[in-house]
Order: structure tokens, then C-alpha cells, then sequence
């Protein structure tokens, strides 16, 4: 039995804790953020100074601006990017915007808004990266004398569906010159803006050209506006499934990630949820903390559920041995041990039961044709 000085010591060394991550630097106030995922606007791993915000002596009350979204444009040179990994069933994607406003804590992609010299947490969801003119560089690309036609995948980064895709319009550019091309493409997203191009993707989709991943993490409403606060709520994510579906256009259900100690109890209910309106197949992916994600996550964390934060940690490092996350490939995606079996087993057993597909059918590669060059000239025979 836990004697009660012993709890007060505890509590009194998780307030410390918590007061520490909040006076640590980069840490934003509340006031500034409602709206946002992370709590923190940390410099990146490449960056030689931090910020931090300093009271300036004066006992003046000055409030701080809210974080407003900006969006700046990037003229690419490459469109296709090549990956290499077992873990992934396809080896080309396209990411038509950098930073992602939905604001998903835990998204993975974090660390890449490093590279640009800005801050995988508050930056990445409010410094955001257009690239218009991305489709006529990927039609060039789809031209070279050497491309080798295999599906592309959309969304696998940053989210090609994310707000601003409504008035700039890049990702609806790209696919119409995928569908020219007849190429194959697999898309994930949470956005609802893709119910727009139902109009390009259900003619694919019945030429085995295209298929659609909707995420869905959990379907508590308080839960998904914490931890994913732009992106649409969990019961408009299950609309967008049947729209697409009964347009033909097969969906897989991406439970994804599975947070253990948090929302691991809903994984039988959300895959129920998405049978029920047409999901085809689905698949899931344990929560992944790589370089700056782990800090982040943790002071999310702290901010909003302190009273699970240990149980959560504590079963990550145990898939991890020991450490918050292994990048090995074939681990990264789902830990290993009693506890990611046991979700694994899961996972099956309902997939089974519902009768949710193994295996879906590969996407056509067989009829990539690259359409006639306005003002090309046609040969003779």
C-alpha cells in the first residue's frame, strides 16, 4: 500500500516536471496556440541558436499574437521522389505542400521541417511550404525516356488535402495529369477536400488506377481535437469513407498510429466503424517518436493526460528495448514483444471477423500511356 507522503512526494515531482517542461525553451503559451498540436517551437537539429521569449522587465501586460498560419511558394526542380525501404509497399511519392496545418502530435514527418531551418513543432503546422508548377515538372518527369511506371504515393508525408490545398489547388493539378497519364496513384489523408476530386478519382479508380488510405486514430471527438486539432472531426472521416466508396473508390481503414494506453481500447470499434461504411481493407501502425517527435510528443503529453504519461512511455520503451523508439527497418513500424503481438493478434482477429481484406488488388501499371505534347507534331505512321 502507497502511503500518502509517498503520493505527495510523487505528485510533487510530476508538478516540478511539468513546470519544467513549460519553462524550457521554445515552450509557447497556451494563449498563443489554441488550435495548434504542439506546445513547443524548438529550433531543429541543424540549427546552431534557440529561441526563447524573455520577459522584459517591464510590468506591462502584453498580450502575445495568436500563431497565424503562413504559407510561402516553392518552384521545385524534382516532383517524384524515390524511397528506399522495406517497410513501405511502394518506392516513389510526391508531396505537393511541406508542413502540415492538421497539427498531428505525433506525426513523423515532423523532423523534415528541419531541413528548411524551421521547427519540427509549431513551425511545421503554422510555416507552411507550397509548390505550385509541381504538376508540369511532374509531367516532365513522367516524359523522360528512362521513367519506369510504378503507383506513387500521395499523402505518405505531409497531407496533400490539408486547408490551404483548397484555394492552391496543387495536389488537384498533380492528378490531373496522373489521370492523363493513366498512371497509378495511392493517396492517405484525413482531409475532406478529396471528396472534390471524386470526379478524377472514381474514373481511375475503375481502371485499377487509383485507391485512397483514410487515417483515423480514435473516434473520441475531445481525444482527436487534442492530439489532431485541424483535422476533420472522426465521424466526418467516416463520411468521406462511404462517399468515396460508393463512388467505387476502394478505401483502406489506416488505424493509425495506435497510441498504447491511450487508444488502444478503440481498435476493434474504429475498424467496426469502418467496415460498416465500406472500408475495403485496413492496417495499422504503432506511434512512432523519431528525433524531435519524442520531445514533442512528451511535452504534449505532460500538457494534457500527465496522469497516463508514464504508462504510455513505459509500454513504448518496451517495444523498443528499452530506448522510445528503433528506427531499424521492420521494427519502426510496429515494435516487437508481448504487447505488439498482442495488438498485432488483435488487429487480425477483427480484420477476420468484420471481413476486412488481407490483400488488395495491385494498382495498373500496364496501361501508362504519356498523352500527345500540345503542339507536338504527329508522325506519319
Amino acid at each position: 500500500m502507497v502511503s500518502l507522503a509517498t503520493r505527495s512526494c510523487v505528485c510533487s515531482c510530476f508538478v516540478l516536471f511539468i513546470n519544467i517542461m513549460k519553462n524550457a525553451m521554445g515552450y509557447v503559451p497556451a494563449e498563443q496556440r489554441r488550435g495548434r498540436g504542439a506546445t513547443r517551437a524548438d529550433a531543429g537539429r541543424f540549427e546552431q541558436f534557440q529561441r526563447q521569449s524573455e520577459p522584459d522587465g517591464w510590468e506591462l501586460h502584453d498580450d502575445q499574437p495568436m500563431l497565424r498560419t503562413q504559407v510561402r511558394d516553392e518552384v521545385p526542380r524534382t516532383v517524384v521522389n524515390y524511397v528506399r525501404s522495406p517497410d513501405l509497399p511502394f518506392d516513389r511519392t510526391i508531396n505537393p505542400y511541406r508542413g502540415c496545418e492538421h497539427g498531428c502530435i505525433y506525426c513523423f514527418a515532423r523532423p523534415s521541417h528541419a531541413y528548411l531551418g524551421l521547427s519540427p513543432g509549431l513551425d511545421f503546422e503554422t510555416q507552411l511550404i507550397a509548390r505550385p508548377g509541381a504538376a508540369a515538372v511532374l509531367e516532365r518527369e513522367l516524359r523522360a525516356p528512362g521513367y519506369k511506371v510504378a503507383p506513387i504515393s500521395i499523402g505518405s508525408n505531409t497531407d496533400a488535402y490539408q486547408p490551404i490545398e483548397r484555394d492552391r489547388r496543387v495536389m488537384r493539378d498533380i492528378l490531373e495529369v496522373l489521370q492523363a497519364f493513366k498512371h497509378p496513384v495511392a493517396i492517405v489523408t484525413k482531409g475532406t477536400l478529396i471528396e472534390r476530386d471524386i470526379d478524377i478519382l472514381a474514373p481511375m479508380a475503375a481502371s485499377g488506377l487509383a485507391r485512397v488510405g483514410i487515417s483515423i486514430t480514435t473516434l473520441d471527438a475531445e481525444l482527436s481535437r487534442r492530439m489532431e486539432p485541424r483535422a476533420p472531426h472522426p465521424k466526418r472521416r467516416l463520411q468521406m469513407i462511404k462517399r468515396l466508396t460508393d463512388n467505387g473508390i476502394p478505401v483502406r481503414l489506416m488505424v493509425s498510429p495506435v497510441v498504447p494506453g491511450l487508444t488502444d481500447p478503440e481498435i476493434e470499434s474504429i475498424l467496426e466503424a469502418g467496415a460498416e461504411v465500406g472500408a475495403e481493407t485496413a492496417s495499422w501502425i504503432m506511434l512512432r517518436l523519431p528525433r524531435e517527435v519524442s520531445d514533442l510528443w512528451k511535452a504534449w503529453l505532460t500538457e494534457h493526460y500527465p496522469d497516463r504519461y508514464e504508462r504510455i512511455m513505459s509500454k513504448l520503451r518496451d517495444m523498443h528495448g528499452g530506448r522510445e523508439y528503433d528506427a531499424r527497418w521492420g521494427h519502426r513500424m510496429r515494435g516487437e514483444g508481448v504487447y505488439a503481438e498482442l495488438t498485432a493478434q488483435r488487429f487480425r482477429t477483427a480484420m477476420s471477423r468484420l471481413g476486412l481484406k488481407r490483400k488488395t488488388h495491385a494498382l495498373r501499371c500496364d496501361l501508362f500511356e504519356p498523352p500527345f505534347e500540345k503542339g507536338a507534331q504527329l508522325g506519319l505512321f
